[in-house]
């Protein structure tokens, strides 16, 4: 294949769209992480989970806004782009590639040590190469081969989370046989120290330790730039969140603090889902679990190979990367943004077996807060570009923010509140955490507004918006498209 300038094609189907925008609210952090945020806040957890789920389905809807009427593989760095001005597209743009390309290392690591377990004569380091291998060369391949892998990976973890919350719900209200009547049941979200055990403070901390878990949520905007109808992916899938999230984190989370004790050692020692298998009696329980997981993690992996490229290509097309970026094979695949995305990737995987503790550490730290700067900027993108859309296409707006701008403002001053508490946090390192993720977010930023001065570029800066999908633009990478941006000051 020789690079050319066809640009992205639409290789999505819709069942792929479906799936990935139901898979990419369940990550790996929900099955593994879960556990911590229920020692730390009891079943008041579930109002933690409540009040991000919430959150989530505001700024989903606030891009889903911006993304329906005009779909582009860049989203909410291209809508940053236009609504605020070259720096911020620029400055969440790469944010938002290096929160991914050091999630590619996280999971590389945590898949290879699952499958080191199952086969332990191959080293995990192998086994976290050849991971990335595979998912590179799924995705070198075609955009289509991409979504056939996400869409078996993600309705793994969908049939999974379903079967858990049906069975584990039949126990709950005891219609289930074989289980314990005296621990399972509702009782156990008031019993034990009450619904709250830890005070109400307990559920600012416990949104600290599952808000990390819900990024993801936003693929399907990325990926609706490929797909065969982009303004319907994108209306379906903001549309559908609100329920999305309800059952497969709500749902799961109460079914887990119902079928056990909040303070039960076997929640600490062995997991919270684990737990509440093995008091259903189900065998293997650890190793059913092992499994939905190393699935979750190869579903995180593929899309954050993805969304790591498809943000590089955009910045490419808009001339805030290298031009190689935004140049695609035959098949409508940007290769060297894949590579570069996934050699990135492969350094990550090394610091983090030779350095774990010191620069793999500052990796993950620096890039830990980028999910709440990425929500922060689609909430102020999303106040400007709501008039720059009824100023030029009205029609457009076929998904709209509930009571603009009021749930705009209110949505933002929550994701400030989280990162103002988050200084405060010690204990779960939140305080670190921010401080790195405000120092990158920083440099970045200065690289961006020396750019921009240094290079001439104003608020009139041109940016690519295909007119009726993908691959409608001139591909060439000079950021030139076909309107200009509204002046923006």
């Amino acid at each position: 294949m020789t690079p050319q300038s066809s640009g992205l094609q639409a290789g999505l189907k819709n069942r792929h769209l479906s799936m990935i925008a139901i898979g990419g609210v369940i990550g790996a952090g929900l099955f593994v992480g879960s556990s911590t945020g229920i020692a730390t806040a009891g079943p008041g957890i579930l109002l933690s989970y409540a009040l991000v789920g919430t959150l989530v389905v505001l700024v989903m809807r606030m891009l889903g806004e911006m993304s329906a009427a005009n779909p582009t593989s860049g989203s909410f760095s291209a809508h940053a782009d236009r609504a605020l001005g070259p720096w911020a597209g620029f400055s969440i743009g790469w944010l938002y590639w290096f929160f991914w390309v050091v999630v590619l290392a996280v999971e590389a690591t945590a898949g290879a040590a699952i499958l080191e377990g199952w086969i332990p004569a191959v080293p995990q380091w192998v086994w976290a190469l050849l991971v990335m291998l595979v998912l590179t060369a799924t995705n070198l391949a075609s955009v289509g081969s991409y979504g056939e892998f996400e869409f078996w990976f993600a309705g793994i973890k969908v049939v999974a989370i379903a079967a858990f919350i049906l069975i584990g719900g039949l126990a709950v209200f005891g219609v289930l046989p074989g289980v314990d009547s005296e621990q399972a049941g509702l009782a156990n979200l008031t019993q034990h120290d009450g619904f709250l055990p830890h005070g109400a403070g307990a559920i600012l901390t416990g949104i600290l330790l599952v808000v990390f878990s819900f990024m993801g949520s936003e693929i399907a905007t990325l990926a609706a730039g490929e797909s065969e109808d982009p303004q319907r992916a994108v209306t379906k899938a903001t549309n559908s969140i609100i329920w999305r999230i309800a059952v497969f984190y709500l749902g799961s989370i109460f079914v887990v603090v119902c079928l056990l004790p909040w303070d039960s050692a076997s929640i600490a020692k062995d997991g919270s889902y684990v737990a509440a298998l093995n008091s259903l009696g189900i065998p293997h329980a650890g190793q059913i679990m092992n499994f939905i997981v190393l699935t979750s993690v190869l579903s995180c992996l593929n899309s954050g190979l993805y969304t790591a490229s498809r943000m590089a290509f955009s910045l490419g097309e808009r001339g805030d990367a290298p031009k190689a970026f935004a140049r695609t094979t035959a098949r409508g695949v940007p290769r060297t943004a894949i590579l570069a995305s996934v050699a990135f990737g492969f350094v990550a995987v090394f610091f983090n077996y030779k350095f774990p503790d010191s620069v793999f550490l500052f990796l993950v730290q620096s890039s830990g807060a980028v999910a709440l700067f990425v929500w922060l900027v689609i909430c102020f993108s999303q106040l400007r570009m709501r008039r720059i859309i009824q100023a030029e296409a009205p029609e457009k707006l076929v998904v709209r923010m509930w009571l603009y701008p009021y749930l705009t403002w209110a949505s933002a001053a929550l994701i400030v509140f989280v990162l103002g508490y988050m200084l405060t946090d010690t204990e779960h390192d939140g305080r670190t955490t921010v401080l790195l993720s405000l120092l990158v977010a920083g440099v970045v930023l200065a690289i961006a507004l020396i750019r921009q001065r240094t290079a001439g570029r104003t608020g009139r800066r041109s940016v690519p918006e295909p007119a009726g999908g993908p691959g409608e633009g001139d591909g060439k990478g000079d950021g030139q498209g076909d309107r200009e941006r509204l002046p923006v000051g």
